[in-house]
Parts: C-alpha cells; sequence; structure tokens
C-alpha cells in the first residue's frame, strides 16, 4: 500500500527544474504528482512518476541527488471536510503528518492526498481499519 516517490535536491537557481522535466519527458517518464518545496539555497522536489526505476536512473546519472521515500495515497471524497476527518483521525491516533501535497481527480467527485507519517504502517493500519481507500503504487503510477 505505500507508494515510492522520489525526492531530488535542487539546487534553487533558474533552469533546473525544467532539467528534470526535460529529462523525463525524453526518458518517457509521466508525472504523476509532485510537490516543491525550496529554502534559499535548495529546492526538494518530491516526485511519484510513471516509472520510478528509469526516473531515478536518469537522473543520477545527470547528477542529481535523488532518494527514494514511501508516502500513501488516499482517495477522499472532494468535499468541505473530507481532508479535515482524516487529519482528526490521525491526530487522534497520534500520528504525525510530516508533509503531504494533493490534486484532484479528473471526474471532479474525489482527490488523492499524498502523506508522508512519522509512523507509515500504523498510518496505512489505521486508515484500512477507517475504511479509508488506499490507493496502491501500481494504481496510481498508471493514473
Amino acid at each position: 500500500m505505500k507508494v515510492d516517490q522520489l525526492s531530488i535536491f535542487l539546487e534553487n537557481r533558474a533552469g533546473r527544474l525544467a532539467e528534470v522535466t526535460r529529462i523525463l519527458s525524453e526518458s518517457g517518464v509521466n508525472i504523476r504528482a509532485l510537490s516543491l518545496a525550496d529554502t534559499s539555497d535548495f529546492g526538494i522536489l518530491r516526485l511519484i512518476v510513471s516509472d520510478f526505476e528509469t526516473a531515478k536512473t536518469k537522473l543520477k546519472d545527470a547528477g542529481f541527488t535523488v532518494g527514494r521515500t514511501s508516502v500513501v495515497a488516499v482517495e477522499v471524497a472532494d468535499e468541505p471536510g473530507g481532508l479535515n476527518n482524516i487529519l482528526t483521525m490521525l491526530q487522534n491516533a497520534g500520528i504525525n503528518v510530516e508533509y503531504m501535497y494533493a490534486f484532484v481527480q479528473p471526474n471532479g467527485n474525489s482527490a488523492i492526498l499524498i502523506f508522508r507519517f512519522d509512523r507509515t504502517d500504523q498510518g496505512i493500519e489505521l486508515l484500512q481499519k477507517s475504511d479509508i481507500t488506499i490507493i496502491p503504487g501500481d494504481t496510481l503510477y498508471a493514473l
């Protein structure tokens, strides 16, 4: 139920993000979801892609520092309170959300939330017991 996420460290300078997307494009790798956080010196680009191994190899060959992180993808109704219900459940169980990002499904009825928990396995167990839909990696990579 875990999803492989690429974490790429980028120097905070013009063109670095475009270089990553060019490499992925030329390699036939589709970006399914992304998040970019920055500081004054560098950024962390987090990507879920259609072909993790190809993306990792091509980016490393180009000199990027690339890591793998396990995250959890959750489907939630795209309505007021959908996110809050999940966050409240996690809070009550003492599970910390280290970071998250989201995107809305093309049908407009649901959103996909990407979570990084401090206790991933416990987070997955809680979500499953609560009948929250967890999206497996293979499904997410192909969306």
